[in-house]
């Protein structure tokens, strides 16, 4: 009788610290798991994209401050197009590029210029990028093209 009364109790001490011990796994679990977004909707896309870089979630590489100017990185041929006070913050971040290409050439190229100077297998160097915005600004064709290219460019870089 006695027997199995210890019995009892020890097979209940083990139940409880199986319990316990298996709560504090699952407490760390959802710790660690709070510091994930989720579902949670965010308008980040991927690594190099122009809302990746407007969203301010990485650290921009100090060649080109979120401060610096479309003209001042660009050149004076892209202060004939955009206005002379334009940031390259402001132009990833542009909403209007569904209707002018030369928008959506500017908001790709300032994402292909950020990840010219922080991805190390970019396609593009930084040279490059500056060069063939300009050449992009010719015409509505070559701008929507080059738009496009450096949008490849920016969705299939990591």
């Amino acid at each position: 009788m006695r027997s199995s009364s210890l019995l009892s109790r020890l097979v209940l001490l083990f139940f409880l610290v199986g319990f316990a011990a298996s709560a504090a796994a699952a407490a760390m679990v959802q710790k660690r798991e709070m510091r994930r977004p989720g579902f949670i909707y965010t308008r980040i896309r991927g690594r190099c994209t122009p809302q990746f870089w407007s969203s301010r979630r990485e650290a921009w590489p100090r060649m080109v401050p979120q401060t610096s100017s479309v003209s001042k990185v660009f050149g004076s041929r892209a202060l004939e197009r955009y206005k002379m006070d334009l940031t390259l913050l402001e132009a990833t971040e542009r909403n209007d590029d569904g209707n002018n290409v030369f928008s959506s050439l500017l908001k790709q190229s300032s994402a292909a210029l950020l990840n010219s100077y922080s991805r190390e297998n970019f396609p593009y160097s930084a040279w490059e990028v500056k060069t063939l915005l300009i050449q992009g600004l010719v015409s509505e064709e070559a701008a929507s093209l080059q738009a496009q290219r450096f949008s490849l460019a920016n969705e299939a870089c990591t």
